[in-house]
């Protein structure tokens, strides 16, 4: 089956030719669709300088949210496998290899060693299960049977962020399996900057909120207090105020869609 591996991209030329210099090196065949939503600075240029070597490698530009660029992306991909992946990446060299083993799943997860500045490497996620799987694993890298995708209508585009937690919930609703594979791994590039960091924190609560906004009570089977005894650092709280600060804004200032999508 061939493996179409999905990437977006919006100012990323610090971090983009890395990923693609990971990816030529796989075990062939497969393809790489990258669409980039009008970056303004070299991210483009460098993507066609590697589409010329190699014919894998395709770009388009749409301008969009993360989840209608990645659905684009799907319409384009060729492959039954679809694989998404961050730009801020890079791929082990048997990621691909270890992937294809994969393929016949109907979701698959792989392992994720974040790199960069100690002092923001360590902090916990905020995890959460549904029906017996995490859905709120980080989705740059992560790999969906293309007709599994198409069933659950893909990305629900209303969403900023959070939009790989939704479909994750909805895949398992319609009773899709979740399967982990360690030996599939990448290099997460973490922020390295405060401002990074808050930026993403303040996201992420926004995302949050509307999950809850379209499926309702979504986090009753979460404890605040296990969140707050799981990592007591400094730099933890200070994120967990600034995400929820984008909750916040999501509650009041955030319209619900009048129709959801596959709740």
């Amino acid at each position: 089956m061939l493996v179409s591996v999905v990437i977006t991209t919006k100012n990323e030329e610090k971090n983009i030719g890395d990923l693609l210099e990971s990816l030529v090196i796989q075990e062939k065949p497969f393809e790489v669709v990258i669409v980039d939503s009008e970056s303004r600075d070299g991210t483009q240029n460098i993507i066609k300088k590697y589409a010329e070597k190699h014919d894998e490698i395709k770009l388009y530009i749409k301008r969009g949210k993360r989840g209608e660029c990645m659905n684009y992306a799907v319409k384009k991909a060729k492959g039954g496998f679809i694989v998404f992946l961050g730009a801020d990446c890079i791929v082990d060299k048997s990621w691909l290899k270890e992937i294809k083993k994969m393929s016949q799943c109907d979701i698959m997860m792989g392992k994720i060693i974040n790199v960069g500045s100690s002092r923001f490497k360590g902090l916990e996620r905020m995890e959460l299960y549904h029906k017996g799987y995490e859905i709120t694993y980080p989705g740059c890298n992560t790999g969906y049977k293309k007709d599994v995708f198409e069933n659950i209508n893909g990305f629900d585009p209303w969403f900023v962020t959070a939009e790989d937690i939704d479909l994750n919930y909805r895949a398992v609703n319609a009773g899709y399996k979740i399967v982990h594979n360690k030996n599939v791994v990448i290099y997460h590039k973490i922020r390295n900057t405060f401002s990074g960091i808050f930026k993403q924190a303040f996201w992420n609560g926004y995302g949050r909120k509307q999950l809850t906004m379209k499926h309702g009570r979504f986090w009753e089977k979460y404890r605040p207090m296990d969140m707050i005894k799981k990592n007591m650092s400094f730099w933890y709280f200070c994120r967990l105020s600034i995400g929820l600060l984008g909750y916040f804004v999501c509650k009041f200032f955030c319209k619900r869609p009048e129709i959801e999508n596959n709740s």
